[in-house]
């Protein structure tokens, strides 16, 4: 199973505090922002500690590392097409710092059509694609499934797929599976994944999956809401997740958690990460009910 999760990667340690930070969690799979995810702000990619970090990755047995591109970034904004060139012109960057990262995948969230339809979106993320990607990189553009809330785009597999028919360079997209914004699009996760898994594969094509975000959901299927639980205290449920965990038709998919930190209360601004504890039930296939409780006593 390669499985990991979301870890953080802060100066000054940067690319060798995430390798850290993984391992600690018993991880063979990660997954980074090349900085803030609200923001376009990034370090040149001389100040991320890459020799060090990949050293550190290489001796944790860390074989996959997955990016995630910042949330703000909206190629499906038809309503300001001035901030279009901005957008492409950042994800070319974006592309060129995972390469040197040595991310394999980069999670893409392919944002809102605000209001002026989805087809226009979708037309425009995949001819925005196009002119972002070079021919030559290494890294694979994932473009993530996502639950629908607001005006967001991707929300089916098919409107996934008519990205990748309006960019040229589709063999450089793949796609990002999130199990909470698949169930909260109407996707049935918790008792047929078979038959999601089976839907995928003719409309888009298991080769082209790269990354699965491995997360429970707040909401119940259909809601549109995507609002992340951690794994078995939502309403997929444990037993699915790790159906999908185990799936022998994914063992070579990097899993990657986003679940939330454990809070003892409403005060607790910090609270403890889940990702060890949720890695331990999911490669031993056993929930435990009072996870959370152990971690906050």
């Amino acid at each position: 199973m390669i499985i990991g999760s979301h870890v953080a990667m802060k100066a000054p340690k940067m690319l060798a505090g995430s390798a850290k930070e993984a391992h600690s969690y018993g991880a063979n799979t990660m997954m980074i922002f090349t900085g803030a995810p609200q923001n376009t702000r990034r370090k040149d990619v001389s100040e991320m500690n890459i020799p060090e970090g990949q050293r550190l990755l290489k001796l944790y047995g860390i074989d996959h590392v997955i990016g995630h591109a910042p949330y703000i970034v909206n190629l499906g904004n038809t309503v300001k097409p001035q901030n279009l060139n901005f957008g492409i012109s950042f994800m070319h960057d974006e592309f060129k710092r995972c390469d040197a990262l040595g991310i394999e995948a980069l999670s893409f969230h392919p944002g809102a059509h605000l209001k002026k339809g989805p087809e226009v979106a979708i037309k425009q993320v995949g001819q925005a694609l196009n002119e972002a990607i070079d021919p030559n990189q290494k890294v694979s553009v994932a473009i993530e499934t996502m639950a629908g809330k607001g005006t967001e785009i991707g929300t089916s597999f098919e409107q996934i797929a008519e990205i990748f028919d309006n960019c040229a360079q589709s063999d450089k997209l793949s796609v990002t599976m999130d199990t909470c914004h698949m169930s909260d699009a109407g996707y049935d996760i918790k008792n047929d994944f078979d038959g999601v898994l089976n839907e995928f594969d003719h409309i888009i094509g298991l080769d082209k999956l790269s990354v699965i975000h491995l997360n429970d959901s707040k909401n119940e299927i259909g809601s549109h809401k995507d609002r992340h639980e951690d794994i078995g205290f939502g309403t997929i449920g444990f037993d699915a997740l790790s159906y999908v965990a185990h799936h022998p038709q994914l063992e070579n998919v990097p899993k990657i958690m986003e679940t939330p930190y454990v809070k003892k209360d409403e005060n607790d601004k910090k609270g403890v990460a889940p990702f060890k504890a949720e890695i331990d039930m999911l490669v031993a296939d056993k929930f435990d009910p009072e996870m959370k409780n152990k971690l906050i006593k």
